[in-house]
């Protein structure tokens, strides 16, 4: 350029320019609509359905026999992710649906998560049940009926229902007493209101009494009393609350105690299954979002989370599967 006036060289080259840089503008546009954005991938669900399809049917086919675990929380997931209108094949659940629809043969169990507690197995079996039932996936409610009959002979005089939870408090296989007493009574309900109602009344009153010494008991006292109204009622949810406040990570998250080091994926899981039906209440939305970015976080690359084991840090099949399905169960339904 030349007293401010274009050589004709120049003018050309600058007319390529334009030309190459109007091309780049245009692949660059194309480019960026056809490929996948970041983060469009499977979600933290979506793996964990797919992890949890692979595991729970795996495990009929290899110890010909059915599990607490892959079969009563793994299948629970997996019922109420179809239910919810996630893909999950028909071929994963197939085999837990046949045994689901033979209450009769429940207690003919063995595997390595303490399932010699028949009472145990009968809760966990009768829970997947009443989710198999919502999803639709089974449709005769008599085989509900069957399972209630057999659930309900394990009731405590008290009205809990006391299981073999090695430890003082439940693990994602073996419960504890008060989750126990949550699933039970929540079979009842499903199966008969009106002819279960002594037997659930008596639940109720003692979730309205029984002592609540750590995080795990709060949430699922939580989860049993959501409905009720009573005095009672209100007074010891408010005190379940104020616990889970108290015991939360500085992270989000909560472990089994107010004092634990870390937050565990199966804690944190009941929590946010008990809190998400108290969304209302002051800072409870919150407690719900860095509940599940700290599930989210701890998922593996698998789907799967780390086992939740009482003492913490151990190796166990079995833990792993019910660890994976509480925090998927979590996850299916507190959205983001």
């Amino acid at each position: 350029m030349v007293g401010g006036i274009s050589s004709p060289n120049h003018q050309a080259s600058y007319e390529i320019k334009t030309e190459v840089t109007a091309i780049i503008q245009i692949v660059s546009f194309v480019t960026a609509c056809t490929m996948p954005a970041a983060g469009q991938g499977p979600g933290p669900e979506d793996r964990a359905i797919a992890y949890l399809s692979r595991e729970v049917p795996a495990w009929s086919v290899k110890n010909k026999c059915f599990s607490c675990h892959n079969n009563g929380d793994g299948a629970r997931a997996l019922y109420t992710a179809a239910r919810l209108n996630k893909s999950v094949s028909k071929k994963s659940l197939s085999d837990t649906t046949d045994w689901l629809t033979r209450p009769e043969k429940w207690d003919k169990i063995g595997d390595e998560a303490g399932s010699s507690d028949k009472n145990l197995a009968r809760i966990q079996f009768a829970a997947a049940l009443v989710d198999a039932l919502e999803a639709g996936v089974i449709k005769n409610r008599e085989v509900l009926g069957k399972a209630a009959k057999l659930v309900v002979e394990n009731q405590k005089p008290d009205g809990s229902w006391q299981v073999d939870a090695p430890g003082n408090v439940g693990s994602p296989a073996t419960y504890g007493p008060r989750l126990a007493t949550f699933l039970a009574r929540r079979t009842l309900l499903e199966a008969d209101s009106k002819k279960y109602q002594t037997a659930m009344a008596k639940a109720d009153r003692w979730l309205e009494q029984v002592p609540v010494k750590n995080v795990l008991d709060a949430a699922a006292v939580l989860l049993s009393l959501a409905e009720l109204s009573t005095s009672a009622a209100t007074t010891q949810k408010r005190r379940c609350l104020d616990l889970i406040r108290q015991g939360e990570s500085k992270d989000g998250g909560w472990g089994p105690y107010l004092n634990s080091a870390a937050p565990e994926p199966f804690d944190t899981a009941v929590v946010l299954l008990a809190l998400i039906r108290y969304s209302k209440e002051v800072g409870v939305k919150e407690m719900l979002g860095r509940g599940r970015l700290s599930l989210t976080k701890t998922q593996q690359e698998d789907g799967s989370w780390p086992e939740t084991t009482r003492p913490a840090g151990a190796q166990s099949y079995a833990q792993r599967i019910s660890t994976t399905a509480w925090a998927t169960l979590a996850l299916l339904k507190v959205k983001p």
